[in-house]
């Protein structure tokens, strides 16, 4: 396999989108879910228009996933199925995002891709899309409606669910802790938050003395840990369900002059650096870029009428001790405040839409 960076190689979108043809099926999240793809019509034909709706682009993880749909649309331009792509960047604003969607609806796009900035403020104008026949491929994080084409995720119940088991396992299920999560109302932080109170609904003596909500970036979750450092004379561990917010936190701590504590975290490079160097007791795990590049594919496959299933779950990896060594062998290969994915080639994808 090679080594990913901001985008994906030619070869290996070449590669991609033989194999990816040949599949038929998805893999399903959720029993009971349509198989059909919802939206299309069949009056559609290519080359097609694909809007990317992003809510925010700023975010290195976010500049990374774009780079992988840039790359996907290339390649399929090269197969005469895509003629363009019409890039929008909310700036973190749910309104604007509804009108970046609008303005695509307008413009009659044939599919679009999007990363929801609200679960339920953007349902309206999503379902107006699907209406008019466009293609939505909601992916990461995901609307409420299900008049989409299809959604892809990896299950963010589960994220934070084995990441406070991992806690409780560190601490004994005794201490205090601190939980850092991603913005309130994006439903990927919200889920992943959701997923871990189950776990400490079970442990009561892991008391969380408190949380906080920050964008996904270290600056602000450095600050953000700095003020509950200050607030907090004792914490025994950092349940953070983000990469760049664990980085910020390790940043506040060693700034500080406190001891490290057992943190949780996600593939940021910055963050798995900051483990190895300082020697942490985390764990870790990766939201792939790559879900762009699948949900380009996933739509124009649709627009071909391809059958696709409303649900695709894409598993979650385990960076542990045990891993951590290969993820930092490739670091030099992206961006110093980027994340490691996974690599990912012929045989992944086909594995994923065989199942």
């Amino acid at each position: 396999m090679k080594n990913l960076e901001n985008g994906i190689s030619a070869s290996l979108c070449r590669r991609l989108l033989a194999g990816a043809a040949a599949a038929a099926a998805l893999l399903v999240f959720s029993a009971g879910t349509a198989s059909a793809a919802n939206c299309i019509k069949g009056d559609r034909k290519a080359p097609y228009t694909v809007g990317w709706a992003n809510i925010y682009s700023v975010p290195t993880w976010m500049k990374q996933t774009e780079g992988t749909i840039t790359a996907e649309v290339e390649e399929l331009k090269k197969a005469g199925l895509v003629k363009e792509l019409m890039i929008t960047d909310a700036q973190g604003n749910a309104q604007t995002q509804i009108q970046h969607i609008q303005s695509m609806i307008d413009a009659n796009v044939d599919a679009i891709v999007v990363i929801a900035g609200s679960s339920n403020a953007l349902d309206r104008v999503i379902s107006d899309a699907c209406d008019k026949g466009i293609a939505i491929v909601n992916f990461d994080s995901l609307v409420n409606t299900d008049k989409v084409t299809a959604k892809i995720n990896t299950d963010s119940n589960e994220w934070g669910a084995t990441a406070a088991k991992w806690m409780v396992s560190q601490l004994g299920g005794k201490g205090k802790i601190i939980i850092m999560n991603g913005p309130a109302g994006i439903s990927v932080s919200d889920d992943r938050r959701k997923g871990a109170q189950p776990i400490l609904d079970a442990n009561p003596g892991l008391q969380v003395i408190t949380e906080t909500n920050t964008e996904y970036n270290v600056a602000p979750a450095q600050e953000a840990m700095t003020s509950l450092l200050f607030a907090n004379p004792e914490i025994d561990g950092v349940l953070s369900l983000g990469g760049a917010l664990s980085a910020g936190s390790v940043l506040a701590f060693e700034r500080q002059g406190r001891d490290q504590v057992p943190t949780t975290g996600e593939n940021a490079r910055q963050f798995l650096e900051l483990w190895k160097e300082k020697g942490l007791k985390s764990w870790a795990t990766m939201q792939p870029n790559w879900l762009g590049a699948l949900s380009v594919y996933t739509a124009v496959q649709a627009l071909e009428g391809k059958d696709v299933p409303a649900f695709v779950k894409v598993p979650l990896p385990v960076i542990d001790e045990s891993t951590i060594g290969s993820y930092l062998a490739r670091a030099d290969k992206f961006p110093a405040d980027g994340y490691i994915y996974s690599d990912y080639d012929k045989v992944l994808f086909d594995k994923l839409l065989a199942k």
